[in-house]
């Protein structure tokens, strides 16, 4: 079974990354949403959980209080908002940095997403 992460959860994982990251991370700054470029050793993370609630209702809303929107480095982390709540749980096996990955079905494309994860930007908005 998967683990499901809520945001006290994320933040515990988060805050075992290292303070350096190894040289497939460092290399590649995901502080906001990006597509997964292919010089990105995705081989090198690994799924440890994720946000999705089984059978929970879809919600599209996101969570922007101080004006941020999705492409914000300093935008928050709200599991249970769009597209956290859809989003599974990666950790990298050399440095443990925290990643989030989604795939964006547009119409006319399919985008894989990845976010670093910082601590810091984690919230609980309960």
């Amino acid at each position: 079974m998967i683990k499901v992460f809520n945001a006290t959860e994320l933040k515990t994982l988060a805050l075992e990354q290292q303070s350096s990251p190894c040289t497939n991370c460092s290399t590649h700054n995901f502080s906001c949403w990006e597509t997964i470029l292919s010089t990105f050793d995705r081989t090198a993370i690994k799924m440890v959980g994720t946000l999705q609630i089984p059978d929970a209702p879809e919600n599209w809303d996101e969570y922007h209080p101080n004006g941020t929107d999705q492409w914000s480095p300093n935008a928050p982390i709200a599991v249970m908002y769009h597209p956290y709540n859809s989003s599974d749980v990666y950790q990298c096996q050399t440095c443990q940095t925290v990643y989030l990955r989604y795939t964006e079905y547009g119409g006319y494309y399919v985008d894989e997403r990845i976010r670093v994860v910082k601590p810091e930007l984690i919230v609980d908005e309960k």
